[in-house]
């Protein structure tokens, strides 16, 4: 693999993460696009995307949330490239762009079947309240971020 990472600031960029997003979680999931682009989908929104060669492999978003926070959001990975820790990769390179920007905390709400994997990467639970979505069931989990 030839992975790069693209902090996605034009459209034909963020034209990348749109395309992981249907075809990684919109399709598998019969996710509706109105559905899958939502009111945090703006001009603002920043996205990363992975690519292999050239070609989009992986995405995430966030957005600010208020009092130093973003939330990190539509982690997706292609399942062709599932198990090679590109989830992990995106995820991490928000973050970095994150303290870049000045946050300090990172916010998701993980899909209660990912839970572990946000552990892994040093978020904690928050509240146990689920989030009952559109789609999936979702748990609120925190992380703080330093600017090294």
């Amino acid at each position: 693999m030839d992975i790069q990472v693209i902090r996605a600031t034009e459209t034909w960029q963020q034209a990348g993460a749109y395309y992981v997003r249907i075809q990684g979680m919109a399709r598998q999931h019969g996710i509706t696009l109105r559905r899958e682009f939502d009111e945090h989908d703006t001009p603002e929104t920043k996205y990363i995307v992975l690519t292999d060669s050239d070609f989009p492999v992986a995405t995430c978003r966030f957005y600010p949330v208020g009092d130093g926070a973003a939330m990190i959001g539509r982690v997706v990975v292609l399942p062709e490239y599932r198990g090679h820790e590109l989830g992990r990769e995106v995820v991490t390179e928000a973050e970095k762009w994150l303290c870049e920007l000045g946050y300090t905390k990172a916010v998701v709400e993980s899909r209660d079947v990912a839970v572990e994997f946000y552990e892994k990467l040093g978020y904690t639970v928050t509240d146990r309240t689920v989030i009952h979505g559109d789609t999936f069931d979702c748990i609120r989990m925190e992380k703080s971020l330093y600017n090294s």
